[in-house]
């Protein structure tokens, strides 16, 4: 059977406490089987309990890797982007270097990677900058984002499936193409968002900041 004990996050919001968590009742997982697997998921069928007590049954997608996003910002205040046909959802992307890290592996190790596969950059500093689930109702997938600095340019070597473009445009035009609904990749919008609150707030080094917010 497998272990449902709640995750706790790495911090409880400020109107929530480890007490109120412990009283609360959880799901049960009565059954499950898998239905399909590959090496990069796994979907599983569950007969479970709710915890309002009613019976219900639920697939669940589980991913052999962690999301691993990286925010590649240049001193100019430009960010590097690849831009590539995403099959899932029929259409054209433009996004961060991204991919997965495995659930064993260190997620730098896995961001240092992706960032040099995809766009041939290496980062002088490499700080993570948030984590979050990538939709809770239907898959345990946790995401990693990082904030690269500091970069200087080396070879490219993508993945055999993966053709892309690149393009190296100013903070503001990506942040305003997020708000617009026209980048729509959701680890390069929570990414973008994220930096932009970090500038704002006086989270980045003054020339960064500057370079983002002038």
């Amino acid at each position: 059977m497998p272990d449902k004990t709640p995750k706790l996050p790495p911090s409880l919001p400020a109107w929530d406490s480890e007490e109120r968590l412990a009283r609360r009742p959880q799901w049960q997982d009565l059954t499950s089987q898998v239905v399909f697997e590959n090496p990069w998921i796994r979907i599983e069928s569950h007969d479970v309990m709710a915890p309002t007590g009613r019976p219900a049954h639920y697939g669940l997608v589980k991913f052999a890797n962690r999301a691993i996003a990286v925010l590649p910002l240049h001193d100019d205040g430009t960010v590097s982007l690849v831009g590539q046909a995403r099959f899932a959802v029929d259409a054209y992307s433009w996004e961060l270097p991204e991919g997965g890290g495995p659930h064993d592996e260190d997620p730098r190790q896995a961001a240092i990677r992706e960032l040099r596969e995809e766009t041939g950059l290496v980062a002088a500093n490499l700080r993570e900058i948030l984590s979050f689930d990538m939709s809770n109702s239907v898959t345990d997938e946790v995401a990693v984002c990082f904030l690269a600095t500091g970069l200087s340019q080396s070879d490219i070597a993508p993945d055999e499936t993966e053709a892309f473009e690149y393009a190296r445009v100013p903070f503001k035009d990506l942040l305003d193409a997020v708000i617009k609904g026209q980048v729509r990749d959701g680890l390069t919008v929570v990414s973008v968002l994220r930096v932009h609150h970090m500038a704002v707030s006086g989270d980045l080094p003054p020339h960064l900041r500057d370079a983002i917010l002038d």
